[in-house]
């Protein structure tokens, strides 16, 4: 049984039975400091080194009698205290031998958590946990979270009263739960989702794509968008033009209107008040929902607030912090390492939590103005704050894989297609905007790899959007080279066989594709190349080429400064340009309709001697880099 500040472990029948053996009529708790009044310290009975020797009032079990006796042995006004009411009766040793009171010293029954949480420790037994004090050697049975360690209280309760134990997981998770499946979709909750754009973010796109793919009636939602970025109004001007009539409402701060981040967060809990909401939902825009169940199952575990928990990928940084400093800023908790991870799944009450939270609507009136309460804090922590503050608990939710953060620091923005260069703080969104859907599968051990020339390998690679966004990144910098021997980019300024192109270190993407040689070529190199092996590879001349009828329509036979070397295909054959391709003159062997997306890799020198061959119509482009020359 749990209650504000208090968790009861075992039965009653327990309790009476461990009562009994005290032989006494009133049994108070105890505890290591002498409070209100320390002056009366002295006046206290001796007891072990290993014993509690002061009483709290906070927990006491006795007969009606005596206990009847005692509350009203004198009048005490609602201001006074308590605990300096029962201390004055204990300390008068005639009235305590009349009643029979004892002070519980070794934690038998009651254990008092302030000034001794390094005395005691969770314990497990089959589906049962329980606390145990190592300085006394007991196993308390009502635990007393008094005092300022509120917030260790709260964490230590995931775990008591069988909330969590390591044979079962998380069975609190199955306790008060809703049903929305057992709902008609009319009847289900009504739900304010306020998103906040707040500074440049990269994968906006996807944010709001999975924003719209959560798997929720959409007549029940209602859309806030404060959005503080000029550089996104075009992405929230996309999302209301492809699903403004989805949902029954959407409204958009804009950048001009200058609306600071917490007036926003502030009038989206005021506007879920006036619009009798039944949840708010709040998104930062760094939120990247993968997990479409994500909004049902929240609302069915039926919490006050309650988060997914969400990380970046790779890191420890997550959207909660798991215990407070005593000045309340982040603590690290012990467990907190075991929840990230997913070796503990389960709900966790936690004393902060920010980027996405789900908040009962009933809940949001106490919470007024809650971003705004402290203004030497940022949002988040001012609404955390008051929710502490008025005991509405927070959850963390990591029983399923929800979704991730993305990193914005140091997002560049003065590009066409930022996220480009982006493979270094955000792989993971790179990779699947980027990467082709079939990557994986030519790594797969039974993979037939398809083999159009000899040693001449074909591999699905990039995606569509990569190769549109590439073609354009090049395009929109546009310093095409004049397709000369003279070459000033080039060490001694002499290009053997030159081509129109334009290098990577020109566009400042250098970096970022020797990362992306690593890790997506290099995997495919050793598949294909068995017993070479390069980490991580090199290549100074990566760049893309343009062939055009009347620019370039072909290059004349070479071989290339390589160890082997890559050809990324950037457009489509026989829409945006006719004829091209790549003839292998030893061989004798043509490809002359390369896939977008897909990359052929030959070996470089001595025996793939090839020819780019002619584009009639149209322009195409293609990526090189010549690696481990």
């Amino acid at each position: 049984m749990k209650s504000y500040d208090v968790i009861i472990t075992e039965s009653k029948e327990t309790i009476l039975e461990k009562f009994s053996k005290f032989n006494a009529k009133v049994l108070f708790a105890a505890e290591n400091t002498c409070w209100p009044d320390r002056s009366l310290a002295d006046k206290y009975p001796g007891v072990k080194e290993s014993e509690k020797r002061y009483l709290n009032s906070g927990g006491f079990i006795g007969f009606a009698s005596e206990v009847y006796d005692m509350v009203t042995y004198q009048p005490i006004q609602n201001g006074e205290d308590d605990q300096l009411y029962y201390t004055q009766i204990f300390l008068n040793r005639g009235l305590r031998h009349e009643w029979g009171v004892k002070l519980d010293t070794r934690a038998e029954i009651f254990q008092n958590l302030n000034h001794a949480l390094g005395e005691i420790m969770i314990k497990y037994k089959g589906n049962h946990s329980y606390m145990y004090n190592v300085k006394t050697g007991t196993t308390p049975i009502v635990i007393h979270g008094n005092g300022p360690i509120k917030p260790e209280f709260f964490r230590l309760a995931n775990y008591l009263a069988d909330g969590w134990t390591t044979t079962s997981g998380c069975q609190a998770c199955k306790e008060d739960l809703l049903d929305l499946d057992s709902l008609k979709e009319a009847d289900y909750p009504t739900v304010l989702v306020a998103s906040f754009i707040e500074y440049p973010t990269p994968f906006i796109r996807e944010f709001f794509e999975r924003l719209v793919n959560l798997k929720y009636p959409k007549s029940k939602m209602q859309i806030y968008i404060h959005n503080a970025e000029e550089l996104h109004t075009k992405d929230v001007k996309k999302f209301l033009e492809e699903h403004q009539d989805e949902y029954s409402n959407i409204i958009v701060t804009p950048p001009e209107k200058q609306v600071s981040e917490r007036v926003a967060r502030d009038w989206a809990v005021e506007e879920c008040i006036r619009t009798n909401c039944n949840y708010l939902l709040t998104l930062d825009s760094i939120v990247q929902l993968t997990n479409p169940d994500l909004l049902t199952s929240l609302i069915n575990q039926n919490r006050s607030i309650i988060a997914p928990m969400l990380k970046r990928p790779g890191k420890l940084w997550s959207n909660f912090w798991g215990a407070l400093s005593n000045e309340g800023f982040y603590a690290r908790s012990e467990d907190y390492m075991d929840i990230i991870d997913y070796k503990k799944k389960g709900l966790w009450n936690i004393p902060h939590l920010s980027n996405t939270l789900l908040i009962q609507g009933h809940r949001l009136p106490a919470l007024k103005g809650a971003h705004s309460h402290n203004l030497d804090l940022d949002p988040d922590m001012s609404f955390c704050q008051m929710a502490r503050k008025k005991m509405v608990f927070m959850y963390v939710d990591n029983q399923a894989y929800w979704g991730h953060l993305v990193i914005a620091e140091y997002f560049e923005t003065n590009h066409l297609n930022n996220e480009l260069f982006n493979i270094f703080q955000n792989p993971m969104d790179w990779k699947e905007r980027y990467i082709h859907k079939d990557y994986e599968k030519a790594l797969e051990e039974e993979a037939v790899i398809e083999q159009p020339c000899p040693d001449v390998y074909w591999f699905p690679i990039v995606s569509d959007t990569f190769c549109d966004e590439f073609v354009a990144e090049f395009e929109n910098f546009g310093k095409w080279s004049g397709g000369s021997n003279h070459d000033p980019r080039l060490a001694g300024a002499y290009e053997n066989v030159p081509t129109i192109d334009i290098h990577m270190n020109q566009v400042g993407l250098e970096q970022q594709w020797l990362k992306f040689l690593d890790v997506f070529v290099r995997p495919l190199q050793e598949r294909v190349f068995t017993g070479y092996f390069h980490n991580p590879p090199q290549a100074i001349m990566n760049f893309i080429v343009r062939y055009k009828p009347d620019e370039q329509p072909y290059l004349r036979p070479h071989h290339d400064a390589s160890t082997y070397t890559i050809n990324i295909a950037l457009n489509r054959p026989g829409i945006d340009f006719e004829g091209g391709g790549c003839r292998f003159v030893r061989y004798n062997c043509s490809i002359t309709s390369p896939r977008k997306g897909w990359m052929f890799m030959h070996p470089g020198r001595l025996t793939h001697y090839h020819e780019g061959l002619r584009t009639i119509s149209g322009t195409r482009y293609i990526m090189i880099s010549f690696v481990d020359p």
